[in-house]
């Protein structure tokens, strides 16, 4: 895929780049969840991957906004074919009077690009029940759009009163459809977080007083499937994002609602590896080589294999383990790269 080049134009103006559009067969736009989950009513984020791929034989190029709302869609309905209504937020996005920033993207054949946005910020989910997702792309940005006269517009606009409107519509490429189960969100006993719920079975996750490498095993299985709330069942979150010291000074100067906030920033930035991202990454096959641990702590070592591209890199990594309400977490880690094989 080749560097992206930057532009930006008024929401209420349009541009006269030209987009080189493909037949829609030749485009495919996919649709999956990010993890695999339990989704509640009226609670977020729920996180949609989105992927295009081109399919052609051709170069296929294409805008994308740095305001995602202004390059893709969701339409979500009931099963009785109702339309949910559009989210506060993204009636407000689309409605400002504002620069929207853009990118061409330039995709090869065979290539594909991704990204992934919270369908919460695009419909009203706050009823249970059961919905079909299906994305819109918009490769040319999202809407007829005006320019002021005085430009020189292509030849298909026309004018009127002092106005220049574009008389063809944009085009859209159509995703795959999900399902969508929204259930009760379950109730929090006073002064502790909602339970979470196994995807796999539905019932309450809880802790049990596992072993230290069994621990490790469990976190990194739960990664190999992509099931986030296991993963970071045995991760204690506040030690982890104390091994930092900025971040550790930052906790201890905060109020306690300010430290949730905190907490809620790391485990999002753990997922999307802008922090801490050796320990997010999915390994292909793991082996616990050897498990040390007294009363109170411990660790555990575990050979690690990932596959990039063509090959597969080895490293290990040191899990370091404390004892926590009669739990063991993971508290710290440390990784050495052994090369590939």
């Amino acid at each position: 895929m080749k560097p992206w080049n930057t532009c930006a134009l008024a929401a209420s103006f349009m541009f006269f780049c030209i987009s080189f559009v493909l037949p829609a067969q030749d485009i495919n736009v996919s649709i999956r969840y990010l993890e695999k989950k339990v989704y509640f009513a009226g609670q977020g984020p729920i996180f949609i991957q989105i992927n295009i791929t081109n399919n052609s034989a051709s170069t296929y190029r294409f805008y994308l906004a740095d305001e995602r709302a202004f390059s893709i869609d969701f339409d979500v309905r009931t099963m009785t074919n109702r339309s949910l209504e559009s989210s506060e937020i993204l009636i407000r996005k689309r409605t400002l009077n504002q620069q929207v920033f853009f990118r061409e993207v330039v995709l090869q054949s065979g290539e594909s690009f991704s990204f992934a946005e919270d369908l919460t910020e695009y419909a009203k989910l706050d009823q249970t029940g059961s919905y079909l997702i299906q994305a819109r792309f918009y490769p040319e940005l999202y809407q007829t759009t005006r320019i002021t006269a005085g430009n020189t517009p292509p030849n298909n606009f026309s004018e009127s009163a002092g106005v220049t409107v574009r008389n063809i519509q944009n085009p859209v490429i159509e995703s795959n459809r999900l399902a969508l189960t929204l259930r009760p969100a379950p109730l929090a006993e006073p002064g502790k977080p909602a339970p979470v719920l196994d995807a796999d079975t539905n019932a309450i996750l809880v802790r049990q007083n596992l072993p230290p490498d069994q621990v490790i095993e469990y976190i990194l299985s739960a990664r190999q499937k992509g099931q986030w709330e296991k993963f970071f069942l045995y991760l204690d979150l506040e030690a982890m994002l104390s091994r930092d010291g900025v971040r550790k000074r930052q906790w201890q100067a905060e109020s306690e609602e300010g430290r949730q906030k905190m907490l809620e920033r790391y485990r999002s930035d753990l997922k999307n590896a802008i922090v801490d991202g050796d320990i997010a990454t999915i390994p292909i096959e793991f082996t616990v080589e050897r498990t040390n641990y007294g009363a109170q702590d411990g660790t555990v070592t575990v050979l690690e294999k990932f596959r990039y591209g063509t090959y597969v890199e080895r490293k290990r990594y040191t899990y370091y383990v404390r004892r926590k309400d009669g739990i063991w977490m993971v508290v710290d880690y440390s990784v050495i790269n052994l090369g590939t094989e």
